[in-house]
């Protein structure tokens, strides 16, 4: 059952411990990672680190999907000195992307209405501005762009980028542990205006109250509701599981079995 799942998932894990610890577990066991780029994977590896990696991967047949970096970006920023940064660090794990051929990278806006006070719809032209430039060159990478939410509390400003956007290679990523944790809005209204542009999950679980990236199954969302209405919209997204230690992975794996997953 559980060699069934894994051939279903993606499975994220960082660069760094995928090359340091994982690679072989990954290889024996069929595991397609999505694999997690932080700043320092970027600032400390080199060319050929990712090229033996990717190289590893393809000779195996794994699916790789990407995570690209997050921390302190704000690829909407109303400062330009900021937003710039934020691109070029994003423009950094496109470059390493040709080496493993990704079905997907997947991407935060990072629209937080506690920061963005009053700057709502400078914070909206600027992303489209800044997604339309990585659409544009995610299309030449023969790839798709998956955006996630975070700390959005509700499904409107990430429905204004995919309407604004109208692109076909442009997926909406539902993480279930954020949603979870952080919207103030019901499951069923983020499935009406996002539902249409969703192509990808992220599965973990928490309490509702803190982003605990608890294994699927031991927080209280509802994932067979999730499921349940995946398979009623007639979708077939890529699903990844972010355990984010090797005991909830296979604390995930177990759980799973009896969940179940959508077909």
């Amino acid at each position: 059952m559980q060699e069934k799942i894994l051939k279903r998932v993606q499975v994220n894990m960082p660069f760094h411990s995928l090359y340091r610890k994982y690679l072989p577990m990954v290889v024996e066991k069929g595991i397609n990672p999505e694999i997690c780029f932080s700043h320092d994977d970027i600032e400390n590896f080199m060319v050929q680190d990712y090229v033996r990696v990717a190289e590893v991967l393809i000779d195996h047949g794994l699916t790789v999907t990407f995570h690209a970096p997050f921390m302190d970006l704000r690829p909407g920023a109303v400062d330009q000195k900021i937003r710039q940064a934020s691109i070029e660090r994003l423009m950094q794990v496109f470059d390493i992307a040709p080496f493993f051929r990704p079905n997907c990278i997947v991407c935060h806006p990072s629209f937080d209405d506690r920061y963005y006070v009053s700057t709502e719809e400078a914070w909206v032209e600027n992303s489209l501005d800044t997604w339309g430039k990585f659409i544009t060159l995610a299309e030449e990478m023969d790839t798709t762009i998956a955006l996630e939410n975070v700390y959005e509390k509700t499904p409107h400003q990430l429905c204004r980028l995919f309407r604004g956007l109208d692109a076909a290679n442009l997926i909406f990523c539902f993480d279930a542990g954020h949603f979870n944790a952080f919207s103030n809005r019901s499951f069923e209204q983020w499935m009406e205006e996002l539902g249409p542009f969703l192509g990808q999950l992220h599965l973990h679980d928490n309490s509702g109250v803190a982003d605990e990236h608890l294994p699927v199954g031991d927080g209280n969302f509802p994932f067979a509701r999730l499921f349940s209405t995946v398979e009623e919209m007639k979708v077939r997204p890529i699903i990844t599981l972010e355990p984010h230690t090797e005991e909830n992975f296979w604390k995930t794996l177990k759980n799973l079995e009896t969940i179940g997953l959508p077909a």
